[in-house]
């Protein structure tokens, strides 16, 4: 245990005064305004440091972080766990919005009546709702709502169970989603800690509330703290960015002396086709990536329609052996532990060099509830399973090596780990068939790849985005960085909608480069094969947007 007044950051970062101020305190709810770079996660894994380091969310005490993306919420726990060690880190449970109400919905379904019942083996479904067997992603938060204001054991269960709670990107949070947190946590003894940036606001078309950081600082009498530093970009991208914040908040913009420096790349490139851009674009990536650059440092970000604006460049790659990952494309499979579990496996008998995958299974193993005597020999059949199946990888010819090849060696894999071992992964595997529907989503999901590229090693580092190109839209982007930033399509029939919400976007998008900036437009994109939708291919450069990348 740590004595608050002892506690540093971990990795001897050093925090700006009301960032430090923000994680270390103990007693009052905060509020946090922070723009891009600022390192508003970082933040939030300091005070989760602070916290359990301190004794300030004493055992059994937990904290609960909710973000509006998976990766925000992957990369909160994976970074609390690098600072405070796993040992501590496995008291923080990091959700989504939706994850959360799932977790409520889970645990109390029973208090649900009327047209809300629920069998135990309910499912969900993207878009249509069902009586008693089906709710749709929609659906969550007001169902855990109502649950929550019905039933105040489970609000109080909740109350008990966690001392702090983090709230990520709070300023894209709905009006529901606002009401779930006042519901469990206003006049409570939790510790709340909000962190946002209104000029980020990119959620009006869900519902996102004007204002919210403002009224939850009056509603949970909170203290206002603002951040100023951008720790993510160059100065020449920091540049660019004020010249947007001058014209979306005036109030916020940074000094000229603060923004000194020639680093950072901006790249502005237009085309007469979409082909000319790929071929340009891809040249490109394969420059960055012969210069050492991973892969999962390049993002080609689109407002809209990722998987039809990106189409051309991703044959661009795909010919030239370059992973890509589309995002929109792919559920979010490796934040399922069960699917995490699976590609890991196949990452070790496909590749010799996945000591990363090695290790997690390992780990696996480890944690299983055996005897010393059991552990012994799970590990050793385990390790003889994975010997058995590199070495057929190693001498099998690929053309043997289809779906039945590694449906089979997963079923064994998965055979071994047992089911009771696998249900223990996530509280979702105990209800209905939710694992084995995860696991064949993870099968499923390399075998398109593996019949896209033909390739096992390259098939799964496009599944896993860690090392692959990324194609995001902006919305997916959300809180993330990359060291080289595509932003794909700068034109006048992308940026359609209103001006400060088009700002905002395009913000957010150029908010995620570290050091490379490219914007391109087209001046003719060809209709997609088979889309029937508005589509219009003659194109203009969005003029407003490409100035603010030029020096003025």
């Amino acid at each position: 245990m740590i004595i608050p007044e002892d506690w540093r950051p971990s990795d001897g970062l050093v925090l700006e005064p009301n960032a430090l101020a923000a994680a270390t305190m103990e007693e009052q709810n905060v509020v946090v305004a922070a723009g891009p770079g600022a390192g508003k996660t970082e933040l939030l894994a300091q005070r989760a440091d602070f916290l359990l380091h301190t004794g300030n969310c004493p055992y059994p005490r937990r904290i609960l972080a909710i973000s509006f993306k998976v990766d925000a919420a992957r990369n909160l726990r994976d970074r609390v766990r690098q600072r405070s060690g796993s040992q501590l880190a496995a008291r923080l449970d990091s959700f989504t919005f939706h994850a959360f109400a799932k977790r409520i919905i889970d645990n109390y379904r029973p208090a649900l009546t009327g047209q809300d019942t629920l069998i135990p083996d309910y499912r969900l479904d993207a878009r249509n709702r069902i009586q008693d067997e089906q709710i749709t992603f929609n659906d969550l938060v007001p169902i855990a709502l109502k649950i929550l204001k019905s039933n105040r054991y489970a609000r109080n269960v909740v109350r008990q169970t966690y001392g702090h709670v983090f709230l990520d990107e709070f300023q894209d949070a709905t009006d529901t989603q606002y009401k779930l947190i006042k519901e469990l946590f206003c006049d409570s003894a939790t510790i709340l800690t909000a962190v946002g940036d209104s000029k980020q606001k990119i959620m009006t078309w869900a519902g996102a509330l004007d204002g919210i950081l403002h009224t939850f600082e009056n509603d949970f009498s909170a203290s206002f703290l603002p951040l100023y530093q951008n720790f993510r970009s160059a100065p020449n991208l920091r540049r660019m960015q004020n010249r947007l914040i001058a014209e979306m908040d005036p109030a916020a913009v940074s000094p000229d002396k603060d923004l000194t420096g020639d680093n950072g790349i901006i790249e502005i490139s237009g085309f007469d086709t979409d082909a000319d851009e790929s071929e340009a674009l891809a040249d490109r990536i394969q420059s960055w990536l012969d210069r050492g650059v991973n892969p999962r440092e390049i993002a080609v970000l689109v407002r809209q329609q990722t998987s039809l604006y990106t189409a051309p460049l991703g044959r661009e790659l795909a010919n030239r052996g370059i992973p890509f990952r589309n995002e929109q494309e792919s559920q979010d499979l490796n934040a399922e532990p069960a699917a995490a579990l699976v590609f890991n496996f196949l990452r070790v008998i496909a590749d010799d060099r996945q000591a990363d995958a090695y290790v997690e299974l390992m780990r696996f193993s480890n944690r299983s509830s055996f005897s010393e005597e059991e552990g012994l020999q799970f590990d050793r059949r385990l390790k003889n399973l994975l010997q058995e199946a590199r070495q057929q990888v190693r001498t099998l010819k690929r053309d043997h090596m289809g779906t039945q090849f590694w449906s089979r060696w997963i079923e064994r894999f998965l055979s071994l780990i047992s089911r009771p071992s696998l249900v223990t992964l996530s509280p979702n595997y105990q209800q209905g068939r939710r694992l084995e529907e995860v696991i064949n989503q993870a099968l499923n999901a390399f075998l398109e790849e593996l019949s896209i590229c033909g390739d096992a090693v390259l098939a799964l580092k496009r599944l896993s985005g860690k090392e692959a190109v990324r194609f995001l839209s902006i919305h997916k982007s959300k809180g993330l960085e990359f060291d080289k930033v595509i932003i794909l399509g700068v034109e006048n029939e992308m940026f359609w909608n209103d001006p400060s919400e088009s700002l905002s976007e395009y913000f957010v998008a150029i908010s995620r480069a570290k050091t490379h900036l490219v914007l391109t437009w087209a001046q003719f994109r060809s209709r997609p094969t088979g889309h029937k939708g508005r589509w219009d291919e003659q194109r203009s450069p969005h003029q407003k947007f490409i100035n603010f990348g030029c020096d003025t």
